[in-house]
């Protein structure tokens, strides 16, 4: 799962963008017009000026299918006056701004779909403003993939793209978190429920998926891409657009999510089949949608067993985001890939704990910082278990059940998906409790009885030889080496190997030298990049 990037990749967003427009900078000479006529328009609600020009300027850029000023005006400007002016309200709604824009509606579609994911991220929704929201994604999913005849011509910045897959999921996710709260819901709350149950149902949400999926035709795209041709062979009338062909993509990595979330995690990996974690990923676009990718997969790894494999995501992500740390600050999503870093370091710890290895000094040096206790509480036994479940409920996603609880009794069910997920991994933890203090036993020997170690442990003999047998088996595990990720062959991940014969055990370590060219290369390459930004910066 190694993970190299391109110079340009790394720092693409220091790419210099268009002229950052926040209102009240400037109104290009082409918008004037636009503007007069709107000066005869009085909206209900009062909206400043400086929103006001924002939004006939970004009307025009849809319109006008101009992608990267949207990226401008998606990554900065919206922010900007969000901060200015919305930071503890909501936008004027979608009617008070509809005569502003000749009540365009894609226009309208997509400014309801920043509408409303600001009022998830900043207010409270209330049950009609959620049932809104998934009216309005029904209209901007029918828009997209019901152009049967031919494509739509709308182009929208990678970033806004991921965010709609990434916001739709969210808000499934929270909806169905809301209504599992039932003894908190009013008795017209409950009516709404009971009335529409097709609301952000589960099928609905795989269905947009799936379809945006097949609309694409992004898996064929992919599978002649891993194959070494030329994707655009396979890729069809929509798919050979960038909108349906990331729409598409970033719907894998959605499913990818959605499946973590039920718990299926076979099935998460499966929709990975054709999707090659390396650099030529397109995943790698999206910051936040490459960060997503890997806590996902790592997180269905560990939850299969598949410790080294989770080892191995988490520890390639977690080092590129330390080393492009001061590039993704200045992002709007800083706060949410931080968090994401935080419960990955949580995760790598439990899988470290749970299968030793060695990861890279770096990101095992920050390790040690922040979950160093945590780590040594975890290899004693049964006291142990309580930091793994500590660290689990940080650190997991939050899951859903995919059907509605039962509204006619007064009690709240949305924690018991993560409950019953953690059970399970406490189980798997419970069933190795002894395996590191056989491990640091065993190392120190080359030979050694069983009765000695029966001693040791404070166990019958008996006991020591099917503690033993669950040592052999729990460091055996499925290894990703290439194709599908979740594709592997069974083989030893621990360094210390044995065998028993009769009454002794026979003990072989494997010891790893220090790769002193590796620790060289690494630290040139440090160099070149601290010289880099210095010549950048003069």
């Amino acid at each position: 799962m190694e993970h190299h990037y391109d110079e340009d990749e790394v720092r693409a967003d220091e790419v210099e963008l268009p002229t950052v427009f926040t209102g009240d900078e400037f109104v290009p000479e082409e918008d004037i017009e636009f503007q007069a006529d709107a000066q005869s328009f009085v909206p209900e609600v009062q909206i400043p000026e400086p929103v006001r020009n924002f939004i006939l300027y970004f009307h025009r850029q849809i319109t006008e299918r101009s992608s990267w000023e949207l990226h401008a005006i998606y990554e900065n400007s919206f922010n900007k006056l969000t901060e200015k002016f919305y930071p503890k309200s909501s936008w004027p709604d979608a009617e008070s701004i509809a005569g502003l824009v000749n009540d365009d509606p894609v226009f309208l579609i997509l400014y309801k779909e920043l509408y409303y994911r600001h009022i998830y991220a900043k207010l409270t929704p209330s049950i009609e403003e959620r049932f809104a929201s998934y009216a309005n994604y029904c209209d901007l999913f029918n828009y997209i993939l019901n152009s049967s005849s031919e494509p739509t011509d709308l182009e929208l910045p990678n970033q806004w793209l991921w965010d709609i897959i990434d916001e739709f999921i969210y808000q499934f996710q929270s909806f169905c978190q809301y209504r599992s709260k039932v003894k908190s819901k009013s008795d017209d709350e409950l009516d709404l429920l009971k009335e529409r149950p097709d609301v952000w149902n589960v099928h609905n949400v795989l269905n947009v998926l799936y379809s945006l999926i097949q609309k694409s035709r992004i898996n064929e795209q992919l599978l002649v891409s891993k194959n070494g041709g030329d994707m655009l062979e396979a890729a069809g009338e929509f798919g050979s657009r960038p909108l349906y062909r990331m729409l598409g993509y970033f719907s894998i990595i959605g499913l990818l999510r959605v499946h973590c979330l039920l718990g299926d995690y076979v099935l998460a990996l499966r929709t990975m089949d054709n999707v090659e974690l390396n650099k030529k990923g397109l995943f790698a676009r999206v910051t936040a949608c490459h960060v997503t990718t890997y806590y996902y997969v790592g997180f269905a790894y560990m939850m299969m067993r598949r410790y080294s494999d989770a080892i191995k995501a988490f520890a390639h992500i977690l080092l590129f985001i330390s080393r492009t740390k001061q590039y993704h600050n200045r992002s709007y999503q800083y706060e949410v890939i931080s968090k994401k870093s935080e419960q990955m370091y949580a995760l790598l710890a439990m899988c470290v704990a749970l299968s030793p290895q060695r990861i890279d000094d770096n990101v095992q040096g920050l390790l040690r910082e922040k979950y160093g206790e945590h780590m040594t509480k975890m290899q004693r036994g049964e006291e142990g278990v309580n930091t793994f479940d500590e660290l689990f409920n940080f650190a997991c996603p939050k899951f859903i059940s995919p059907v509605p609880p039962n509204y006619d009794v007064p009690v709240n069910s949305a924690h018991l998906p993560t409950i019953h997920q953690l059970k399970i991994f406490l189980n798997e933890v419970r069933s190795q409790l002894l395996v590191p203090t056989i491990r640091s036993f065993l190392k120190l020997y080359t030979t050694l009885g069983v009765e000695k170690l029966a001693a040791f442990l404070e166990v019958s003999p008996e006991e020591v030889r099917t503690h033993l047998l669950v040592f052999k088996h729990k460091t055996r595990q499925r290894r990703w080496e290439k194709g599908s990720v979740i594709d592997g062959e069974f083989g030893p991940t621990s360094d210390l190997d044995f065998y028993l014969k009769q009454d002794l055990i026979y003990i072989a370590e494997s010891k790893v030298g220090r790769r002193v060219g590796d620790w060289f290369i690494r630290h040139i390459n440090k160099f070149e990049d601290i010289v880099a930004n210095m010549e950048r910066r003069s």
